[in-house]
């Protein structure tokens, strides 16, 4: 992965990324995949995300995946909490009740480490990487997970030559290109967000939609 630039991203507080409230899709769609309370979802790359908390509000148990350590140690302790804290390998486990943060690479993420999540949850980890990445990352993820999972998958969709990633735009063609052979892959919504991201306004992006998927295996 992008160790340096993520690295340096967060040691510079540069985290426009970091959205101040959950994600409306998430909101939205997360209940039509009927996923039973008290289950296990999987959040790459998920940063201080809020949408860890509002998973864990609705019952379920979180474990989120972080390069850098800064977001980890950031996400605790604005909830307040003290996380036991225990080495795994190349990886760190921050866990307080509900909420685990596996602090590391997301490509030394283990499937002994994942085996109790049936549910995915993925806003920042497939828009984040580029092209080339997006590949190994998926098909990471299908080497790892269950055989019985469950997940809303979000992108981005805009002109890519109006604007460099990350966050990259990610087509729904691509998507089903990764996750198509082994997931069923069902668009839930488009949103177009443009109105709402002065970061792609400022870039002169014209176009830009957020796209919800639902996938399911097995």
């Amino acid at each position: 992965m992008q160790h340096e630039f993520w690295q340096a991203r967060w040691a510079r507080n540069e985290i426009g990324f970091h959205q101040q409230k959950v994600n409306p899709g998430l909101d939205r769609q997360w209940g039509t995949l009927g996923i039973p309370e008290e289950s296990q979802v999987l959040v790459p790359m998920c940063g201080k995300s809020l949408d860890m908390l509002w998973l864990a509000q609705w019952g379920y148990r979180v474990l989120g995946v972080e390069l850098a350590e800064r977001a980890a140690v950031d996400f605790f302790a604005e909830l307040g909490v003290e996380p036991e804290i225990t080495q795994e390998g190349p990886l760190r486990r921050y866990r307080c009740e509900r909420l685990e943060i596996l602090q590391g690479d997301i490509f030394d993420v283990t499937a002994e480490q994942v085996a109790d999540c049936c549910a995915l949850y993925d806003r920042a980890a497939l828009i984040a990487l580029p092209e080339d990445m997006r590949f190994d990352y998926s098909a990471h993820l299908q080497r790892i997970l269950p055989n019985q999972v469950r997940g809303l998958l979000v992108t981005l969709e805009y002109p890519q030559d109006e604007m460099d990633g990350p966050p990259f735009a990610v087509l729904g063609e691509e998507v089903r290109r990764h996750f198509a052979e082994a997931w069923q892959v069902e668009e839930l919504e488009r949103v177009d967000v443009l109105a709402e991201s002065p970061k792609f306004l400022k870039s002169g992006v014209t176009r830009l939609d957020e796209v919800v998927f639902a996938l399911r295996r097995g």
